[in-house]
Parts: structure tokens; C-alpha cells; sequence
């Protein structure tokens, strides 16, 4: 472990001679430059730096040479159009164009029972309409000559009072 211990502090010595060493090449550097742009003469005095001229953007003075350098006051960007493009932009894309009240309105708790059962109330309806004509066939051919009209009329009364009870049984469920 000594060695170990021995051989970082031997890299670590190195680099801090090494960055000893970049950092004297960079003073060096820098003297140079600093020697070129004088025209490496030092004892010339340094040249007289411009100030910088004022520019009054909210102060007008009252001074006529000081009012040449005035700037002129900013006119306001319109920003209605950029504002009118970006609520437009921002405006939601509907998702559902219509809404669908069926799929809204909460269903009875018997919707499923009613869904299954109909497939099976078509068959019985048919055979129920069968067996209509049947007994009206029978009575015709047995000889009872009623009014005809009035047979099918009460059979077909009687077919519609029976679904509309069996419509309020299941509505009253």
C-alpha cells in the first residue's frame, strides 16, 4: 500500500510542476503581448482613450449642442397581431366534435339483462304472431263465422296491451 501511496504522490508532484510551468509560459505570453501593443517602447506615455459620448434617451437637455446627441424616443412595436397569433394557436383542438348523449346519460342497472334477453324475445315475438294466425285460421275453418275484421282487431289489441305491460315491467325495474 506504501508504494501505491508513493507512486500518487510522485504523479501528483509532476502535475503541479507541469502547471507551474503553463502558468509561467502564460505570464510570458502576456508580457509580450503587452510589449507589442505598446510599440515596445515604455517610456512613451499611454494614448489618450475617447470618452464615450452620452446619449439621452429620456433626458432632454437643454443645451443645443447636448440636444444633437439625443435619441429619438422608441416607438411601440404592435404586438396585438403577435398576441392575436398566439391565442389563436393556443386555443384547444376539440377532440369530439358531437357528444353523444347515450353514451353520456348513466344506464339502468338492468341494461345488460335487457341486451342479452332480446335476442330471445324476437324469437318468442315471432312465434307468438305464429301462433296468432294459427287460432285465427282454426276458428275460421271450424266454422264459426265471425267478422273477421273484428277477430284480427282484438288479437292484435291484445298482442300490443300485452308488450306494453311487459315494457312497464321492465321499466319498473
Amino acid at each position: 500500500h506504501i508504494i501505491i501511496i508513493m507512486a500518487s504522490v510522485g504523479t501528483l508532484e509532476d502535475a503541479a510542476r507541469k502547471r507551474k510551468e503553463r502558468l509561467a509560459a502564460l505570464k510570458k505570453r502576456a508580457q509580450d503581448n503587452k510589449d507589442t501593443s505598446s510599440g515596445g517602447h515604455e517610456d512613451e506615455p499611454p494614448t489618450k482613450i475617447a470618452a464615450k459620448e452620452p446619449k439621452f434617451r429620456s433626458y432632454k437637455p437643454e443645451d443645443e449642442q447636448l440636444q444633437e446627441k439625443s435619441v429619438e424616443p422608441a416607438k411601440p412595436v404592435q404586438v396585438e397581431p403577435i398576441v392575436q397569433e398566439q391565442l389563436e394557436a393556443s386555443k384547444p383542438v376539440p377532440l369530439v366534435e358531437e357528444v353523444d348523449l347515450v353514451n353520456l346519460a348513466p344506464r339502468k342497472p338492468d341494461w345488460d339483462l335487457k341486451r342479452d334477453v332480446a335476442k330471445k324475445l324476437e324469437k318468442l315475438e315471432k312465434r307468438t304472431q305464429r301462433a296468432i294466425a294459427e287460432l285465427i285460421r282454426e276458428r275460421l275453418q271450424s266454422g264459426e263465422r265471425e267478422d273477421l275484421a273484428a277477430v284480427v282487431n282484438a288479437k292484435a289489441v291484445a298482442a300490443a296491451q300485452r308488450q306494453n305491460d311487459d315494457n312497464d315491467d321492465y321499466d319498473s325495474d
